[in-house]
């Protein structure tokens, strides 16, 4: 059997877009990834469907494997022939213990390789708004561990010859032992009005910051109830904070977002959250597909073969125009065969997608519903008009059902189906329990349902109950009465059924909330 590969990849310090991009080839070519508690959980959307994923991240009161158990693991999957990622918190070789992994694959004659990563050393102060030199400030800093008893502190590190080495220092790991960090670095000459800041959970919702001197800090940490993980940053670089802060300033700052659209139309509204501040969480409960039943494809097949007959196009989704684009290839149809139609969109993404195949939609309503969409067909849609409707196989009978009392013969085809997918996931539970989600947002009443139901299937007994105290952001009001009737309670729904305006209502309900 071929020996494998193994990968030992920094994940960068929490956020998951802080991974290399050498980093994440090497996590989406992997078929076993090992990986730490303090590696961005969505990073794992990342790795290929059928990888096997390994748990065997520390928490402060347990270990799920020792060092050396995770050694020999990472050979033993290699000499099974597997391609190994281990997915390591921060830069694998800043106190990540990479070399004792990386010898003794060494020493069985395993090929591996070294993925360096951003580690929480720089990241999270920047994240905080302290840059670890500044021309007038500080031109070094020294990284030093802090996760030590006071006794073996001392004897790795040379207190007398650290403390003023550079002009700013860096703990990681340190906030059980601030007070005799501190204690040290003022006894060897440091000055206690030295600034001080640890920064808690850097680059991840929950981050948070505190700053004081060296005198002081050990006070505030106890008085605020600082837990780790979290960094400490000593130097006249904190100072910079009170000007360059610049990540707790977003609107959304300080937010986890489940988002539960499909991972194939998700990234728009995941990117105008990052944008905000949110930090989002992809749970895709639902998954759309071709329909292969051969009523469905005949059905189809039999409305393409007369496409010279219809005198309107009706598209109420961006998925309907993918799905109807893409059964014109499979049955080898011109679109130009629709050159008696006139094509209508429900909103305006849906008539973008039109437009990027070089079909400038003939109508657009105001109100980005069904309902705004019969309102400017009243008067335009005549008796004895045949209308096509590409659609999704759960699409309301409103539509239709108005064509058809108008005298208009209306041909539903289900161009794609929309099923409940099921991720995998082994935090999300956790997290709702820890009230570590703020925030869902729904794009259809699909979503809704299927969130439900996948939630019963990762365990959760009583899903409503679970999302008590979550904002829910609902794009319209046919998503939001879905919700409502399920039992949850609409926080937000935007004035206009679109991404952006369900973003936008968000940041206005958070600033309306925080008081801004």
């Amino acid at each position: 059997m071929t020996t494998g590969k193994v990968y030992l990849v920094g994940a960068g310090p929490g956020d998951p877009k802080l991974i290399t991009i050498r980093g994440l080839e090497a996590l989406q070519r992997s078929e076993v990834v090992v990986f730490d508690r303090l590696a961005g959980p969505q990073l794992l959307n990342h790795a290929r469907p059928d990888a096997e994923r390994i748990y065997v991240g520390k928490l402060p009161d347990r270990h799920t494997m020792k060092q050396e158990e995770i050694n020999q693991l990472l050979v033993n999957l290699a000499l099974q022939g597997k391609t190994v990622i281990r997915l390591k918190g921060g830069d694998p070789t800043v106190f990540g213990r990479v070399g004792e992994e990386a010898d003794l694959l060494r020493q069985n004659g395993i090929d591996f390789e070294i993925v360096p990563g951003i580690t929480s050393a720089i990241s999270v102060p920047a994240y905080a708004g302290i840059p670890v030199t500044h021309r007038d400030y500080a031109s070094s800093f020294s990284v030093i561990t802090g996760h030590e008893s006071p006794d073996k502190l001392d004897l790795s590190i040379h207190w007398d010859k650290v403390t003023n080495a550079t002009g700013t220092l860096v703990f990681l790991m340190g906030v059980a032992k601030i007070g005799y960090i501190s204690e040290q670095l003022v006894k060897h000459g440091r000055s206690p009005s030295t600034p001080v800041a640890l920064v808690q959970w850097g680059t991840r919702a929950e981050q948070r910051t505190l700053v004081g001197t060296l005198e002081d800090i050990e006070a505030k940490v106890r008085e605020a109830n600082f837990k780790p993980p979290a960094v400490i940053i000593v130097g006249d670089v904190v100072r910079q904070r009170e000007t360059l802060a610049w990540v707790e300033k977003k609107p959304l700052f300080g937010q986890r977002v489940l988002v539960t659209r499909a991972r194939s139309q998700a990234s728009e509204l995941v990117a105008m959250l990052d944008d905000q501040g949110a930090e989002t969480y992809e749970f895709p409960v639902i998954e759309t597909r071709l329909p292969d039943s051969p009523e469905g494809v005949q059905a189809i097949q039999r409305a393409l073969e007369v496409a010279d007959s219809f005198d309107w196009v009706i598209l109420t989704s961006v998925n309907g125009v993918d799905y109807f684009f893409r059964w014109l290839d499979r049955e080898a149809v011109d679109i130009r065969r629709f050159h008696s139609a006139k094509f209508a969109a429900v909103g305006p993404k849906t008539a973008e997608a039109l437009a990027h195949r070089g079909i400038r939609a003939d109508l657009l309503p105001e109100s980005y519903q069904a309902e705004g969409l019969l309102d400017r067909l009243n008067g335009l849609v005549k008796p004895g008009q045949k209308a096509l409707l590409p659609r999704g196989d759960l699409a309301r009978e409103l539509l239709p059902k108005a064509l058809k009392e108008h005298g208009v013969e209306a041909v539903e085809i289900d161009v794609y189906e929309t099923a409940l997918a099921a991720p995998r996931d082994m935090w999300l539970a956790e997290m709702l329990a820890s009230k570590e989600i703020h925030v869902i947002t729904f794009t259809s009443s699909s979503t809704v349902v299927n969130l439900l139901e996948a939630l019963k299937q990762i365990g959760i007994a009583d899903p409503v109950a679970a999302l008590n105290g979550i904002d829910i952001v609902c794009i319209g009001p046919v998503t939001a009465k879905t919700a409502e009737q399920h039992g949850l309670r609409v926080a937000v729904m935007p004035q206009h059924a679109t991404i952006d305006g369900m973003v936008t209502a968000l940041v206005e309900h958070r600033r309306n909330k925080r008081g801004d």
